[in-house]
């Protein structure tokens, strides 16, 4: 198995600028949780006020699609959903700050230029691993 690069947030552009296609990264630090709806709201908000609800810059968002939680969890399974539904509001995420999102599937041919205008990251996630996931939440 090859060996894992230890990442953290907030990401800089000399971490990125490290990182090699397909290379298996650990990421800790802050990960926002947030799909298409919130996506939609928080631009809204950019252009009524100048201001998103938190600070994109460096900072990673998860597309999660979780599952309700069972008794004393705070979230049930917290697996990865399709990042294309986020196409339309991702390039002006990663123009605000935004450095890296993760989900599974492909990304668009303006998010693609995106990445590499604005040095951010995809990170894809695969299957499997979403039972684990809920357990590293925390409600800020």
């Amino acid at each position: 198995m090859s060996q894992v690069k230890k990442i953290t947030t907030p990401l800089t552009d000399d971490v990125i600028q490290s990182l090699k296609a397909g290379e298996r990264v650990l990421l800790s630090g802050y990960v926002y949780t947030a799909r298409d709806a919130a996506h939609k709201r928080m631009l809204e908000e950019f252009e009524k006020t100048g201001k998103l609800p938190f600070d994109v810059k460096g900072q990673v968002i998860y597309y999660v699609g979780p599952t309700p939680p069972k008794p004393g969890q705070i979230i049930g399974s917290a697996g990865p959903t399709t990042a294309y539904r986020m196409d339309k509001y991702t390039p002006k995420l990663l123009e605000l700050g935004l450095k890296g999102t993760i989900g599974k599937g492909w990304r668009g041919t303006e998010v693609k230029e995106a990445l590499k205008k604005y040095r951010a990251v995809y990170f894809a996630a695969y299957g499997g691993t979403a039972a684990l996931l809920s357990k590293a939440y925390k409600i800020l």
